[in-house]
């Protein structure tokens, strides 16, 4: 890629590639669109800022080098799609043809794809260009980002830090500068929790939106709540847009399993008051101060622009991150990952939740047993991994997950809500930690399992009061996982701080529209 920037240079001396990586998705497809820019400029201007993050953070596995001949055809189409010449960068997970899907395992290296995803044939036939993939963590079931064919990828706001995961490479690449569109998967977060640790924008859709058609991963058959693909961007506008391209025929004919629903922009575009349902903590995880004060103080702006903002208590939340989350993606006793891993090399990350899949069942139901008086939340989570035990048992934790989510529901419409306001896990953790605390995706995890569209925002930064406050955080039970959440966000001076914008399903515009007003409303209060 390195070669290839050099070379477009020596022809073209005079590009300016700083000032093309500063506009926005919507000025870029603007001067594109009306030939101000042509897309060459654009593709380098991309091309060599790629290469700097990734000198920088690690954060590239693959550079599509076909690109360049797409590129070349792409000048010479007539009609120009809704990303025409745009570049995008891919989550490695995503299939691109010619090229690896390793999920971040050794073995899965030199096999090469033989046909693209659903999702980069829409974004090619909308003009844009793929043109790298991005790194993840290994099996993409950890929310650090780190594997052994890649190795580690560093936060671009902090080095110390991680970007989150299992979307991490995106993460950190747009919230670098080296990328202006991307996509990632979203199990329990995976989409969310890097946009949040690297301040970037983000929306895991409804299941189903988006195709999921040609996606390598970790979990096939895993049927207890849906992985999705979504985009991240550094601004709401630009996920309004992606998901404008998407939603288009090309989307439904290929993959006929996606609801042939194009894209409502009324509803994005409309100015009409919210109701707005919001909670600081769910009663599980206590939320750092930083992550807290942003729920509160974006209530407030919202209040104060004329929305009406309701309380909201999310139910059961311990039952639903132990009982139907935990024991759901471990429904197997972790067997499927382990088949996975088998004589390949675990990263560091992975070890401590793989270490308790290789225990046997008998072993850790003991240690549940042992460790329920000491630490409950623990021992919880040793019965969760010895799975569910029988396809009798797997299909009640499905039907109590379809109760769950009526539950949910009814009390959302019982009080006549539009929308949901929440935290987001932030600030961004130390690395390392990740690996050790799977309770922070109960942040996030609750949305896969009720199948709700939830977007990020970043709204503020963590400050010195907010560290301040940290060092006394106790939690709701002030145990082992309330400690180690105060470790891992030690030392977050300066990091984004984000919220969690939630709609019900198949309302992504409704979701988008509730991000983009949170988005302005701190642009307003940060111009004042």
């Amino acid at each position: 890629m390195k070669k290839a920037v050099a070379q477009f240079k020596q022809q073209k001396p005079e590009e300016d590639g700083e000032s093309i990586v500063a506009l926005s998705l919507s000025e870029l497809s603007e001067k594109l669109k009306n030939g101000s820019l042509s897309p060459d400029s654009v593709l380098y201007a991309y091309m060599e800022k790629a290469v700097e993050v990734h000198e920088e953070l690690n954060c590239l596995t693959d550079f599509f080098h076909e690109c360049q001949t797409e590129l070349q055809e792409l000048k010479k189409t007539e009609k120009k799609g809704l990303l025409y010449g745009i570049p995008v960068s891919l989550k490695e997970c995503i299939d691109y043809k010619g090229h690896d899907s390793t999920t971040g395992i050794l073995k899965r290296l030199d096999q090469p794809l033989l046909e693209d995803s659903v999702i980069v044939q829409v974004l090619k036939k909308q003009g844009a260009i793929p043109f790298v993939a991005t790194n993840v963590s290994q099996t993409l079931i950890c929310y650090d980002c780190s594997n052994p064919s890649y190795g580690e990828t560093l936060n671009p706001l902090n080095h110390k830090k991680g970007p989150g995961g299992s979307s991490g490479g995106e993460g950190a690449l747009i919230g670098g500068g080296g990328s202006i569109l991307g996509f990632g998967t979203d199990t329990a977060g995976s989409i969310r929790i890097p946009a949040g640790f690297c301040g970037i924008c983000s929306l895991k859709p409804t299941g189903n939106r988006l195709s999921n058609h040609g996606l390598s991963e970790c979990l096939e058959g895993m049927k207890s709540f849906v992985s999705v693909t979504g985009p991240m961007a550094r601004d709401v506008d630009s996920l309004a847009l992606c998901m404008k391209a998407l939603l288009c025929e090309d989307m439904f004919h290929l993959d006929p399993a996606v609801p042939p629903l194009p894209f409502n922009n009324e509803i994005y575009t409309s100015s009409s008051p919210l109701r707005i349902g919001y909670y600081e903590s769910d009663g599980f995880l206590m939320p750092t101060p930083s992550a807290k004060r942003a729920v509160a103080e974006t209530s407030q702006l919202l209040q104060k622009a004329g929305h009406t903002l309701i309380p909201f208590s999310p139910p059961k939340m311990e039952y639903v991150f132990y009982e139907l989350f935990l024991k759901g993606i471990m429904a197997d006793a972790g067997t499927t990952l382990l088949d996975h891993l088998k004589g390949d090399i675990v990263d560091p990350s992975l070890e401590p939740s793989i270490k308790i899949h290789r225990l046997p069942v008998w072993l850790k139901k003991i240690f549940a047993f042992v460790l329920k008086p000491l630490a409950p939340r623990f021992a919880k989570m040793y019965s969760a991994a010895c799975g569910t035990g029988s396809v009798k048992n797997l299909w009640r934790l499905h039907a109590d997950a379809q109760h769950y989510c009526r539950e949910y529901i009814a009390e959302w419409m019982r009080l006549k809500l539009d929308v949901l306001l929440c935290p987001a896990l932030c600030p961004a953790f130390t690395i390392g930690y990740p690996g050790q605390f799977l309770g922070g995706v109960s942040v996030t995890g609750i949305f896969n399992i009720l199948n709700f569209p939830a977007g990020i925002v970043p709204v503020t930064t963590v400050t010195q009061e907010d560290e301040e406050q940290l060092k006394h955080h106790k939690g709701h039970f002030d145990d082992s996982m309330d400690h180690f959440l105060r470790k891992a966000a030690e030392g977050g001076v300066g990091l984004p701080v984000a919220v969690q914008c939630v709609a019900l399903p198949w309302q992504e515009e409704l979701c988008l529209r509730f991000m983009k007003e949170v988005e302005q409303l701190n642009h307003k209060k940060k111009k004042n």
